[in-house]
């Protein structure tokens, strides 16, 4: 058995920093007229602070576990059996074909830009075409994290990296109550995922790297790829048991199959090595490109005006055609997949190296 390496944490909050941060909440002045009752629901989270109540409702895992005794999170049984039953739809030949499109910007005209991102418009064009096809699609506009109330998706904490049984999947590692590490989106969108037949990803340049908001959706996607189904067979986070079930993994890939497009935009730089990266991270989960043609990086007005990017999007007919390829490469590649048409190459190919 591996070590397991402690002495990174530090030591939980005292009642005086706990209550600064609690009340950063309701700094706007209208709360003050409740003031006493949010006295009470702060004690009453502290306590709960204190004594860890990360899954505060729980149920007995039951048949097909590890453990059927084992008390499991109800928030993550709930999400566990949805994307079950997700699976079957995506599985069976009678449904409509789906594609998930990825609105990757983090601007909206709700948020402070006030404006809709030219990966907003790029999205709802491939739509179009989608539909044109007889295709149904599930437009995710993953700007809404900066735009609605409450709405997160809280960063991978890296479970994978001490062992990968301890990365579950769907994720249990939030909604942990106890930190206020709540209304996290990705139950939903690991839904979303699992029932398409193909996604397509639009997404701009920050930095030369995937803007944040798609950033934090794809480490948290870390768990279908590998992933333990089953959070009793490690009763929850024990380091140790995890490290023991690792050394006979099998690294199950819960999305692999799906086909795949990606549409990468900028300005000034990093376009190539963006693309190539998403394109390597779908690769490694098992889906299937579309093809050259639904692999698409292009500058829109290369050092030119940021406030004139909309109108110089509108100019470059042939990107927006390009753009519509893309979604036309991916309807043609899930139609053939789904007759039987189209296999991919490597599927019964064993890696001497898993991971």
């Amino acid at each position: 058995m591996t070590t397991v390496r402690k002495g990174q944490a530090p030591a939980k909050l005292n009642r005086d920093e706990f209550h600064l941060r609690f009340m950063r909440k309701f700094y706007d002045p209208a709360f003050e007229a409740v003031s006493k009752e949010l006295a009470s629901v702060e004690e009453i989270a502290w306590k709960n602070y204190i004594n860890s109540h990360k899954a505060p409702i729980t149920v007995k895992a039951g048949p097909g576990f590890a453990d059927p005794d084992y008390d499991l999170s109800v928030e993550w049984k709930e999400a566990h059996d949805r994307l079950l039953a997700a699976e079957a739809r995506q599985k069976d030949p009678a449904t409509r074909s789906r594609v998930l499109v990825i609105n990757a910007s983090a601007r909206n005209d709700g948020s402070c830009p006030s404006e809709i991102s030219k990966s907003w418009r790029l999205s709802k064009m491939c739509e179009d075409v989608l539909h044109g096809e007889n295709i149904e699609t599930d437009l995710l506009d993953l700007s809404l994290l900066t735009s609605d109330y409450e709405r997160h998706i809280h960063p991978c904490k890296a479970c994978v990296s001490t062992a990968m049984p301890l990365c579950h999947w769907p994720c249990s590692c939030y909604p942990n109550h106890s930190l206020d590490q709540d209304n996290d989106w990705m139950n939903e969108i690991y839904e979303r995922w699992v029932s398409a037949h193909a996604v397509i990803i639009i997404t701009p340049t920050y930095w030369y790297q995937t803007p944040a908001v798609l950033k934090l959706m794809i480490d948290r996607l870390v768990c279908a790829d590998g992933g333990n189904p089953d959070p009793s067979s490690t009763h929850g986070k024990e380091a140790e048991e995890a490290k023991a079930l690792e050394r006979d993994w099998d690294y199950p890939k819960h999305l692999a199959g799906r086909a795949y497009g990606l549409v990468v935009h900028g300005d000034v730089a990093g376009i190539e090595s963006t693309r190539r990266s998403l394109s390597d991270w779908l690769g490694w989960m098992g889906f299937i490109d579309a093809g050259p043609t639904a692999l698409l990086d292009r500058y829109v007005g290369y050092y030119e005006s940021y406030a004139d990017s909309h109108e110089t999007l509108d100019k470059d007919t042939a990107f927006l055609e390009e753009v519509r390829n893309v979604a036309r490469a991916v309807a043609s590649t899930v139609q053939l997949m789904r007759s039987g048409k189209l296999v991919q190459p490597d599927r019964k190919l064993s890696k001497p190296r898993p991971k």
